[in-house]
């Protein structure tokens, strides 16, 4: 039986593409198992970014729910060098382009929130990751540099540098300069990395010059020696990702499917590990572009709805459930409208109602499209903290405007107290759909047809109940059922549409109707 499959009673069903990766590290490696994953915070976490961290977080919840020893390590990429001012900032625009080709570890947080630049986005991100319930072991990679925990790989490659640079070349497609190094400077002046190169290199000892022009920033003139045990340097990203991979012993990382096309850097890492480090790489996997209303998500300029704003509006479990449920190599176009969100609310209640009343036999014999969402929806941090759906919730709460009211009604404390902040935040954001946004009339109607179907109405009945007997009143007098509705809509709240009719009525009470509107 492969890794993609598993058995149970002579029934076959595909395992979820999490649960396929961590049968790969079972089947290769032995326990501790080491996860990893890496990104660079140059500008706000998003879809894209938060893929970094939740998909090798996700496998290793696996593999530790089965018993094993297992580790994420989640690298914070921020000796890379600020290249832009993302939109979010663009109000310190001033303040941050004096430091633009530093380290981000090295640029002031203008919000004086964080340690750094690179530390603002990646608190932001850590959050985030707490409320997904990951596991992480955080790496600020600039601290292992200063540890000197790269130094070994540094030497090496200095040593190797000649093949290390023909493995470039070869898997890149691209003609290097005479000028190549697997180092990357930090200048002793300025303290800018974009804009250094090497001019000699021996075993242990570099001089550089600071002049480069990388048309966002200009290197200062300074030239300079320094020296490996000094660790004012970086490697070269396409050196730097697979000596990270054998620091840490990683097992599994997977990247964004622009670092698997050909020549990309995974191509890189592959050789190096074969024709320099005479090993095997880690096992790979490769996601799908994540992109915003048909774009390709961007940190620095501010592409797509950044997840802290994203996260006022649906729970964390939610954001995975969206992301985890797609095959892994599927591109994912974001589009976070009113009416999406409010679908996603209802097809995760769905399934998370679905998920509870299977089990695993029966999931078995369901539609492979529902048993993947089932899958998904079990993977996630958290399940449906809330009894009745988001939009009666909502509607309640439109309704009243009064939370314990709204507790009363839904028969739920807890549930509803769960979704008040983001009930909330959609009301201040302007973010209720159409129908949801009404305000209730309370006044006598004349309509017959209205002061009839409300006589009709008993105290106690279920929003389902009410919704059936409005169609029965239609068929008995020979009303469109659109008719109908548009006439009740009407007499309520003005409009001649609204939120699901037996809904309304519910939440307003049956006895309140009749006394408003007879």
């Amino acid at each position: 039986m492969n890794s993609g499959e598993k058995q149970e009673k002579g029934v076959e069903m595909q395992m979820h593409w999490v649960e396929q990766l961590a049968e790969k590290v079972k089947e290769r490696y032995s326990p501790p198992y080491i996860v990893s994953g890496g990104m660079t915070t140059s500008g706000p976490t998003h879809f894209g970014t938060v893929c970094e961290f939740l998909f090798p977080g996700t496998v290793q919840k696996v593999l530790k729910k089965q018993g094993y020893d297992t580790k994420f390590y989640f690298i914070a990429d921020i000796l890379d060098a600020f290249d832009s001012v993302p939109m979010s900032m663009e109000q310190y625009k001033e303040v941050l382009e004096p430091h633009l080709g530093k380290p981000l570890c090295n640029v002031p947080d203008p919000t004086g929130k964080s340690k750094s630049f690179g530390d603002h986005y990646l608190d932001e991100a850590r959050e985030i990751m707490k409320t997904m319930n990951l596991d992480v072991n955080l790496i600020r990679i600039n601290e292992y540099y200063e540890q000197g925990k790269f130094d070994e790989h540094a030497l090496f490659f200095i040593k190797n540098e000649k093949l290390a640079k023909e493995i470039i070349e070869e898997t890149s497609g691209r003609k290097l300069s005479n000028e190549f190094s697997v180092l990357m400077p930090i200048c002793e002046q300025c303290g800018k990395i974009a804009t250094t190169r090497v001019l000699s290199l021996s075993e242990n000892e570099y001089e550089y010059i600071c002049d480069k022009d990388v048309k966002y920033t200009r290197g200062c003139g300074y030239k300079g020696k320094s020296k490996i045990e000094n660790h004012k340097y970086k490697l070269l990203w396409r050196i730097h990702w697979p000596s990270w991979h054998r620091i840490l012993k990683t097992n599994l990382e997977g990247a964004g499917i622009d670092h698997h096309t050909k020549g990309g850097s995974y191509d890189t890492l592959k050789e190096i590990y074969l024709k320099m480090f005479k090993e095997e790489p880690p096992i790979a996997y490769r996601f799908g572009f994540i992109l915003f209303q048909g774009r390709k998500y961007s940190k620095s300029k501010g592409t797509g709805m950044g997840i802290a704003e994203l996260s006022k509006l649906i729970p964390p479990q939610m954001i995975a459930y969206s992301l985890l449920k797609p095959d892994l190599t599927e591109n994912i176009d974001i589009v976070p409208t009113k009416e999406n969100l409010m679908r996603l609310y209802d097809e995760f209640e769905k399934i998370g109602k679905i998920s509870e009343e299977t089990s695993e036999v029966e999931l078995e014999k369901i539609d492979r499209a529902t048993q993947k969402k089932i899958q998904s929806y079990r993977l996630c941090p958290n399940g449906v903290k809330w009894k009745k759906s988001f939009g009666d919730i909502l509607l309640a709460y439109q309704v009243y405007k009064d939370w314990k009211k709204v507790q009363e009604i839904m028969e739920d404390v807890e549930g509803v107290e769960y979704l008040k902040k983001y009930i909330e935040n959609w009301v201040d954001m302007d973010f209720v759909p159409e129908q949801y946004e009404f305000r209730y009339i309370g006044q006598k109607t004349n309509d017959n047809d209205v002061r009839e179907l409300i006589k009709n109405l008993k105290q106690g009945m279920g929003a389902i109940e009410i919704h059936n007997e409005i169609f029965e009143y239609s068929k008995k007098k020979n009303i469109e059922p659109e008719e109908m509705f548009r006439k009740m809509y009407t007499a309520l709240i003005g409009k001649e549409k609204g939120p699901r009719l037996g809904n309304l009525l519910f939440a307003l009470g049956v006895e309140r109707v009749k006394k408003d509107l007879l």
